[in-house]
């Protein structure tokens, strides 16, 4: 069994939701971006003709793996440092080196659940197409893995029966129901709308969603026929509760929240959290 989220072992089946393969020179790298009850989890496996090893990412760490690809890619050779990224209870060591084929670019993960385990990625005879080849696996798959979140989402909401939700565009509470536990009557379900360009929104998507400690946010921009509207929901476990705020009231609610981010930086910049630091060899 692989490791969920956190990349441990735990029960429950793990569903494949995409597959990749990357072939460059000599290498063979499958990506498989799984889904346990634990969570979420990218699993990378380099296969050579004698060897295999793979890592294992929590989901919340593709985006981090696009960085700092990126940051090598960009970065010229005599410049480009090591790297430390802390995601969860994992450390993966990103370490630039080079052999008799080229360079290449080391990337190990250590934690408290596995043996420490590499996956060296060449960076290609004429530059880094290597490394831009993988990167552009990984961008495909986190770029899947948000369009997953948005259709569960999506799903979620059609399935679900929420008595009290009126047409009013208004802030309020919505607690989460499940079909099996209302018995009110089915209400229309709020709908995703692309906005026309006068409503200025630009190119935000219409869903995203963030990740804090064991819960999830989900943002969505959604119509009735009362109007526009930002629907953000809070999911923890089985439970779900969203509120609906009209777009009306949106710069105010973000001046809110930057109100509450400026009084409490001091205890934010604290927290511990995924971090990306350049370290020596010697100091692991």
């Amino acid at each position: 069994m692989e490791g969920g989220g956190g990349g441990g072992g735990g029960g429950g089946a793990d569903v494949e939701l995409v597959c990749k393969t990357l072939q460059f020179e000599h290498k063979l790298f499958y990506f498989d971006l799984k889904e346990n009850p634990r969570g979420r989890y990218l699993k990378i496996s380099e296969k050579t003709s004698a060897t295999r090893s793979t890592i294992i990412l929590p989901v919340a760490g593709i985006v981090w793996f696009l960085d700092l690809f990126s940051y090598y890619i960009s970065t010229d050779e005599r410049d480009a440092f090591s790297k430390e990224l802390k995601l969860d209870t994992k450390v993966f060591y990103f370490d630039i080196g080079e052999n008799k084929r080229g360079r290449f670019l080391k990337v190990s993960e250590a934690s408290v659940n596995r043996n420490r385990s590499t996956i060296i990625v060449p960076a290609g005879s004429s530059g880094e197409e290597g490394w831009e080849a993988f990167r552009n696996v990984l961008l495909e798959i986190e770029e899947a893995s948000r369009l997953y979140i948005v259709q569960n989402h999506q799903h979620m909401e059609h399935t679900e029966r929420l008595p009290g939700l009126s047409d009013d565009v208004g802030a309020g509470f919505i607690s989460g129901h499940s079909a099996q536990s209302s018995s009110g009557p089915e209400l229309p379900v709020d709908r995703l709308v692309e906005l026309p360009p006068q409503d200025e929104i630009g190119g935000a998507g219409m869903s995203k969603v963030i990740r804090a400690d064991q819960k999830r946010f989900f943002f969505d921009l959604g119509s009735n026929n009362r109007g526009h509207f930002l629907r953000i929901s809070e999911v923890a476990g089985a439970d779900r509760s969203s509120i609906i705020l009209p777009l009306s009231g949106l710069k105010q609610f973000h001046e809110m929240i930057g109100h509450f981010v400026e009084i409490t930086k001091d205890r934010l910049e604290g927290m511990t959290g995924p971090n990306v630091r350049t370290v020596e060899p010697s100091q692991r």
